[in-house]
């Protein structure tokens, strides 16, 4: 593992800060607690960073070519309500629903690609647009939670390996890492760079600018479909709210892990440890009995500091 993280430390402050600032926050949550620093309460932060992880995944190819897609939370209720409403609890629908569901996750994030690029309007208010359609479609589809999965559905989200790994989390982990291959070792991954540092030389260049926008939508689409995946095998059924505090927690680690909004910089690496730092902060908060709510406050507050840092750091070199 070290040495796959190694060169992909080397020449990333911002990375590095985010590493200390977990270790900081790790030393903060064991002197706060004595049941903070356990082994299964690390497992428990591990299993429990699952959701953020892969939806965060998208997002981040959507921060680096200079877009956002806010549609991920609406994305994700939706789909968690035909996960389970379609399975029903029989046990023989579960692989074509899941099938079903990814690819319909790609179809959606592939359709605000193609809208951004033929409209030229901004991500934000194209993703805004559709989130809105989505929600009001899941909506439709129900009010509260709907049909249900099998007993064993939940090893995606409460199953391990030996030692106590939790298996989506260390798919999630997986994800990343190859992902994190593929931007830092193929011209797809150079290209999504180009795009976002930017994109008028990347046309000048002859880049598929437009086809590389939809496959990182595409691509943001899958992943969100994933989550709902897990969060079905979490609770057991889909419900029309299920992924609202996404789009603003899937924007939090990939800020913090140093991706620069306006695209160009950061990678997914930083997300991944971005999504420690969150996990393990909520967990913290969860043994010092603050509520639900102010964490959402304390996670907004996070985004607008390290937006800030990184703005100022912009200006600085400039």
């Amino acid at each position: 593992m070290s040495a796959v993280l190694i060169p992909l430390l080397r020449g990333r402050a911002g990375l590095l800060v985010v590493i200390a600032l977990l270790v900081l926050l790790f030393a903060v949550g064991a002197f706060a607690s004595d049941r903070f620093a356990t082994g299964g309460n690390i497992l428990n932060v591990y299993e429990q960073s699952t959701g953020l992880a892969l939806v965060s995944l998208g997002q981040t190819l959507t921060i680096l070519t200079g877009g956002i897609d806010l549609s991920v939370g609406s994305t994700i209720s939706l789909l968690s309500m035909l996960t389970s409403g379609l399975i029903d609890g029989k046990a023989e629908m579960v692989a074509p629903v899941l099938l079903g569901v990814l690819a319909l996750g790609l179809l959606i994030g592939a359709a605000n690609g193609v809208a951004i690029v033929l409209t030229g309007v901004h991500p934000l208010i194209v993703t805004l647009g559709t989130g809105a359609i989505l929600q009001g479609v899941a909506l439709l589809y129900g009010l509260g939670p709907v049909g249900g999965v099998p007993l064993e559905f939940d090893v995606f989200a409460y199953g391990t390996f030996a030692g106590g790994l939790s298996i989506g989390a260390t798919v999630a982990l997986a994800l990343f890492l190859l992902v994190s291959f593929v931007l830092n070792n193929t011209r797809t991954g150079r290209r999504v760079y180009a795009v976002g540092d930017d994109p008028h030389a990347a046309d000048l260049m002859g880049l598929p600018r437009r086809r590389i926008l939809v496959g990182v939508y595409a691509a943001s689409g899958f992943f969100a479909a994933l989550t709902a995946i897990y969060l079905v095998s979490r609770f057991s059924a889909g419900q029309p709210y299920t992924g609202a505090n996404y789009t603003l927690a899937s924007i939090t680690p990939v800020v913090v892990g140093g991706t620069m909004l306006a695209g160009g910089r950061g990678g997914v690496i930083g997300t991944l440890f971005g999504v420690y730092l969150v996990s393990l902060l909520n967990n913290m908060l969860n043994f010092l009995d603050i509520s639900s709510h102010w964490q959402l406050v304390i996670q907004g507050l996070v985004v607008i500091l390290a937006v800030s840092v990184y703005v100022e750091k912009q200006r600085g070199l400039a």
